[in-house]
């Protein structure tokens, strides 16, 4: 049974407008690296661990299930029910409350296809009328040079608070259930772009209704003038932009721009610059496997070493280490897949 009410009592925050949505959603990354089609009887416990840049999706295709979320909370799952945790994070699916878990690894798995494995965890004779069914993914998630938002963001997203302004969303996931259920030809496939998709929605519908309680440049893209500039900076990171130029772009005198724009976001034009180059720089050199030559062009660097020096000095490690680190960290998510 999927719940179409909202799970906060509080006034939503004011929605955003649409171009400042599409602005936010423009740099969105959100990609399955691995899926699991689980089937269980109780008593189980299921144990998800974190790794950095990952999100967790799951849909109860079948029976009743409770999060225990990354933060403590007890979260009661039932038939229809999806949800994304956008920063992972270590969470179990419990038949019960109390219930011991165990880590999802070390559960016998066959494979389905590429990046997809099914796990069976329930006697035969018992199964068809006991049996929970779940479909789980690990998703590769940012936000472009907005990947900060992803930290504001609630542990727990569901998928309920959002069918009273998507009712569009409600026909996939009975086409989820179905194809869960019945593993009719091609259907783990079916499941894992659905899955793509739910969780895109799940992230969108937060960001239209105004990014909950986030505040800063959030504000900033819902102050039309202010707004102007977030985005021009977004567009053109690489460009040496002056105060006169940005204090343009919000139609106003350079101090007025300076000073509104300090209050909302936090900080000085020049550091929000900085910082959105070294997110963008951090995500091209680790993510994207794209050569320091080329990333320090694109952002505007005259060269690679005054873009190291510049990188090194904002993160505090140099880009070259960021490069060998992603690496390893391919290496060991191979091993692990």
């Amino acid at each position: 049974m999927i719940d179409h009410s909202s799970e906060s009592t509080h006034a939503s925050p004011a929605p955003l407008p649409d171009d400042r949505v599409s602005e936010l959603l423009l740099g969105m990354r959100l990609r399955g690296i691995r899926y699991r089609r689980i089937q269980v009887t109780p008593p189980y416990g299921l144990r998800f661990g974190s790794v950095e840049g990952w999100a967790q999706f799951h849909f109860i295709a079948q029976g009743c299930v409770f999060l225990n979320s990354p933060g403590g909370a007890l979260h009661t799952l039932e038939t229809g029910d999806a949800l994304l945790l956008p920063r992972g994070g270590e969470h179990e699916l419990l038949s019960a409350p109390d219930q011991p878990s165990r880590d999802i690894v070390d559960y016998e798995n066959a494979t389905l296809c590429e990046a997809i494995t099914s796990i069976k965890a329930c006697p035969e004779e018992s199964c068809p009328t006991t049996r929970t069914v779940i479909f789980s993914a690990c998703l590769e998630f940012d936000l472009g040079g907005m990947h900060p938002l992803v930290a504001l963001m609630p542990e727990v997203m569901r998928v309920g608070t959002l069918l009273e302004r998507h009712p569009e969303i409600l026909p996939m996931l009975e086409a989820m259930e179905r194809e869960a259920r019945t593993e009719r030809a091609g259907f783990a496939g079916i499941l894992a772009r659905l899955a793509d998709v739910i969780s895109a929605y799940i992230v969108r519908g937060w960001v239209e209704c105004g990014c909950g309680d986030a505040t800063g440049w959030v504000e900033a893209l819902r102050d039309p003038r202010l707004g102007r500039v977030i985005s021009a900076l977004h567009r053109d990171p690489g460009r040496h932009w002056t105060v006169a130029e940005l204090a343009a772009e919000m139609s106003s005198s350079r101090s007025v721009f300076a000073e509104r724009f300090l209050a909302v976001t936090g900080m000085t034009p020049h550091r929000y610059v900085t910082e959105l180059r070294m997110r963008l720089a951090t995500q091209w050199i680790g993510r994207d496997r794209m050569p320091i030559e080329t990333v320090a062009l694109r952002l505007g660097y005259g060269s690679q070493a005054a873009f190291s020096r510049a990188f090194k000095r904002s993160t505090g490690q140099s880009p070259g280490a960021v490069r060998a680190a992603a690496q390893a960290e391919r290496r060991s998510d191979s091993i692990t897949t």
